[in-house]
């Protein structure tokens, strides 16, 4: 890793002039922190000293740190035995979020020091660094528990520390708290002591946890609250499920049994042992993300931990599943070895989500989740990445307000799509090599993206780094046009950048991407073929059958012409292609047609000839194409509304019926997700005998049958009396909300409120974001259901103009849940008149920390507008041919 020189210790030596990072400087490297925290769980206030062990790198009069929302109450700068008077005054710079200490003396390069600092900090409710989290006690009260969440850049928000990933050390950390509440961090406890409180006064413990490895401060966590706690012995360390009083404990067994299995499964697949003595799961009932990887104490949203069998379907089994693995291959790949700053964030979570679908196809191979790969992982990281707006995997990060903004598709499934395709390049073991040498040479450091990629070649004499920094240096990916010439039997295919919107402009489209085709013909697939240049040939045996991309392990769409698709789709039918070709085709077909390669009839055609199809994934395809071309058209004419409608209706009635809506416990994971997914994809477009059966199940269920809905088909009931139901139908799920005993009920209660479309009820629901009712980190449930109709997405974006102080305030712009916010009020408009309201609004304001989400929101505007200018007649001709419009 190459190492920077910078200034001594002045403000100026605060900028790293290669890299243009707003970074500390580095006259002095912190080794050691012990750090001492007590919080006030009724002030919601905490008092905290740390005492930081220093190495002095360059001669130094001053020391500056990064503190963020932190009253520094004293300090004090030791250098050996000899105490150096710091200046009373500190100064504090906004901007940059450090403190910077000056001080008399100069402690002399290459000596020790310790730098003692004594603070107070505010348990905030923002769910970022050190914050209190509530939840229900049974006598009706509500209690409160401290956690934190240090990841990306608010270990700063907790105690003042040299908070970048580079600056690893270790950590002593204590934390006193009333006997009766449980204490966790990152260690086992070391030892417990009585002490008085220096807050109340009254007689308190002070639990004090083993030093930890080297290791970085967003990955530092604490967690003091009553907490119930299951335990397994079946690792080689203990593992632990932790949760507040008002969830039920054994919902934390399928995922306890799992991490246990994970850790054993990574250790002997990375040839690394777990590095810590303990690893603790805990849900946390306030929570912005979904989990966080922190080093042996993993927190979790309530519903991405706990697994309810008898209230929870089969896609969120999966869904706990694939979280839990996903941070337990973070306890290496980010936690051990760490990317040294936040443009390589790609590494820890492209790796995390490519390990957690290789581990559950491990555990779970009836799962077969990569076929579900195509239509999620591929599906997410192709859909973003096909806007102006995107941004390279490894993205230049300056700042600690640009961080956040990363934590998006490309970096979890572009990155793991890469990863995915250098492993089916390499052969899968020599890559699992490959990450055992990378593993080795750098625990307990930092790395660049070009370490890994030095690993792989050294294990499998590859030069890795020449064809795969193209993919991850660049913004977007290429459409492979092909063309066929039946006189030599041969193909030309020609790369372009792709762009939803369809206006590539000559100088986006320079970069020559190294592409695997993957060419399947009836006499296997070759994997060898690849190309690099602008358009190239390749002699076939001959043209009867071929398709490139097999199983869409390459990050490209290929456009074929309108006679070799129909030839695909006959294929298809034949069984020459498997579901990962069959979805893939669908997909890339559909995004094709939506940016205008392909006309949106043949797109209707294609879908229309896959009406037999028997397979899940490539019906989850199928119904999610004719879904994003209904929203696209959702502010069209009512008549072409109701012919899709009726399309859709035609698509998916018979297969659902087929199937039928009752489970059985023989039924697998993919047969429950098969069922649900086709009786909510008729019964949303009216297919009468399933309205039928949602009414009858939803009227026993409101009654007081609690079996009457099985849980696979809950949201799409909700979502069906919604829509077809009215003021008691929206009462009754509303109480649903409020009363259910697992957070996934009440979840899918809040998801589903939005689809009402009267306007009474869509002002109700509108009331729900910003009251009391709805937590900080559910604030965009009740919103999404809104989208589902145009009714929905006016009042939407007129209730976030409305409210946009307020939800400023709640949501400050620094953390993610605000670009979510604007993202989801903003990204279901259709035409450029919208588009500019948009513009108009946010002009007026600052947009600093969602300004990628906006300009996102903006850019799919602007696709669905051209796509429906360009499409609309041919659309309306389609569905006058089949009778769908009279």
């Amino acid at each position: 890793m190459c190492k920077h020189q910078f200034g001594t210790d002045a403000a100026d030596g605060s900028i790293d002039v290669a890299k243009g990072r707003q970074v500390l400087p580095k006259n002095v490297k912190a080794t050691h922190y012990h750090l001492t925290l007590e919080p006030n769980l009724e002030t919601f206030e905490y008092e905290g000293e740390v005492v930081i062990d220093l190495d002095v790198v360059d001669n130094s009069t001053s020391i500056s740190l990064n503190t963020i929302d932190l009253k520094i109450t004293s300090t004090k700068v030791t250098s050996g035995s000899h105490e150096i008077t710091s200046s009373p005054d500190l100064s504090y710079d906004d901007d940059s979020q450090t403190t910077k200490i000056s001080f008399d003396e100069t402690i002399p390069a290459n000596s020790k020091a310790t730098l003692a600092i004594k603070f107070t900090g505010t348990l905030n409710n923002n769910m970022a660094g050190f914050y209190r989290s509530s939840y229900k006690a049974k006598d009706g009260s509500t209690k409160y528990l401290a956690t934190t969440q240090m990841e990306p850049t608010d270990a700063r928000r907790a105690f003042p520390c040299f908070d970048e990933p580079a600056l690893k050390a270790k950590f002593t950390i204590t934390l006193i708290a009333d006997k009766h509440l449980t204490c966790l961090s990152n260690m086992d406890e070391a030892s417990q002591t009585e002490v008085d409180s220096s807050i109340s006064g009254g007689k308190k413990k002070a639990v004090t946890f083993n030093k930890t490895p080297l290791m970085s401060t967003y990955l530092l966590a604490f967690v003091v609250g009553e907490l119930n706690v299951i335990e397994t012995n079946n690792f080689r360390v203990p593992v632990r499920v932790y949760a507040p009083p008002d969830s039920n404990i054994e919902h934390g067994r399928f995922s306890l049994d799992l991490a246990a299995r994970t850790l054993d499964f990574y250790e002997k697949t990375f040839n690394s042992p777990f590095p810590l003595p303990k690893m603790d799961m805990v849900a946390i009932p306030d929570f912005s993300a979904g989990a966080m990887e922190n080093w042996g104490l993993i927190t979790y949203r309530v519903v991405d931990l706990l697994f309810d069998e008898a209230t929870s379907g089969a896609s969120t089994k999966q869904r706990v599943a694939e979280v839990v693995q996903h941070e337990l291959a973070h306890q290496w790949f980010g936690n051990l070895v760490t990317m040294d700053f936040w443009d390589g964030l790609w590494l820890n979570e492209g790796f995390a989500t490519w390990m957690s679908w290789y581990s559950c196809n491990v555990f779970y191979p009836e799962w077969k989740v990569w076929q579900g790969y195509v239509t999620d992982n591929l599906a997410n990281a192709l859909g973003l990445d096909s806007l102006r707006s995107s941004h390279p995997i490894e993205v230049p990060v300056k700042r600690a307000d640009e961080i956040n903004q990363i934590f998006d598709a490309i970096s979890y499934s572009k990155g793991s799509c890469v990863l995915r395709m250098i492993s089916k390049y390499l052969g899968e073991e020599t890559f699992m090599e490959g990450i055992r040498r990378y593993l080795k040479k750098h625990a307990f450091g930092n790395t660049q993206t070009g370490d890994l990629w030095a690993a792989l070649s050294d294990a499998s004499g590859k030069d890795v780094s020449s064809v795969m920094d193209i993919w991850t240096k660049n913004v977007g990916y290429p459409v492979v046009s092909v063309t066929e010439d039946p006189s030599s039997s041969s193909i030309k295919v020609k790369q372009n950048r792709f762009l939803r919107t369809a206006d590539v402009k000559p100088e986006e489209d320079k970069t020559l991407y190294p592409i695997f085709l993957g060419l399947r013909t009836k006499s296997g697939v070759d994997e060898d073929l690849t190309f690099s240049e602008r358009e190239t040939s390749f002699k076939l045996n001959n043209l009867d059958f071929f398709k490139l991309n097999a199983d869409h392990s390459g990050i490209y769409r290929t456009s074929y012409t309108p006679e070799r698709l129909e030839k695909l789709g006959i294929a298809a039918k034949e069984g020459l292609l498997t579901v990962e070709d069959r979805a893939g085709m669908i997909a890339d077909a559909g995004a094709l047609a939506a940016s205008g390669y392909q006309s949106t009839s043949g797109i209707l055609s294609l879908l229309e000839s896959f009406k037999s199809e028997p397979e899940f994934v490539v019906w989850d395809e199928i119904t999610g194409r004719i879904g994003a071309l209904r929203a696209a058209w959702v502010f069209e004419d009512e008549t072409v509304k109701d012919a899709l409608k009726k399309f859709q209706r035609d698509l998916t009635s018979d297969k659902a019926h087929e199937l039928g809506w009752t489970f059985k416990d023989t039924d697998g994971q993919i047969e429950q997700q098969f069922k649900a997914l086709m009786f909510g994809s008729a019964g949303a477009v009216g297919d009468e005998k399933i309205k039928s059966a949602a009414f009858e199940m939803f009227e026993k269920f409101k009654n007081g049958d609690r079996s009457a809905i099985h849980p696979n088909l809950r949201s799409s009931i909700y979502a069906i009396v919604l829509t077809y139901g009215g003021d008691a139908e929206y009462d009754a799920i509303l109480n649903e909300y409020r009363t259910a005993t697992t957070s996934n009920e009440r979840n899918t209660a809040l998801r589903a409120i939005g689809r009402a479309k009267k306007q009474e009820l869509i002002q109700r629901t509108l009331q729900l974001p910003l009251s009391d009712e709805v937590k900080g980190q559910d604030i965009y449930l009740p919103l999404g259901g809104l989208r589902a109709h145009k009714e929905g997405i006016l009042e939407l974006w007129q209730w976030c103009t409305e409210h946009w102080d307020e939800l400023e305030k709640k949501l400050p712009p620094g953390l993610t849940m605000l670009g979510t916010v604007v993202s989801i009020c903003t990204s279901s408009f259709t035409t450029l008149e919208h588009r500019q309201r948009i513009i108009d609004f946010f002009g007026q304001r600052k947009t600093k920390g969602f300004d990628q989400s906006l300009a996102q929101s903006l850019d799919a505007i602007k696709a669905k507008a051209s796509w429906i200018e360009r499409d609309s007649e041919d659309v309306k001709e389609w569905l006058r041919q089949h009778d769908y419009l009279n």
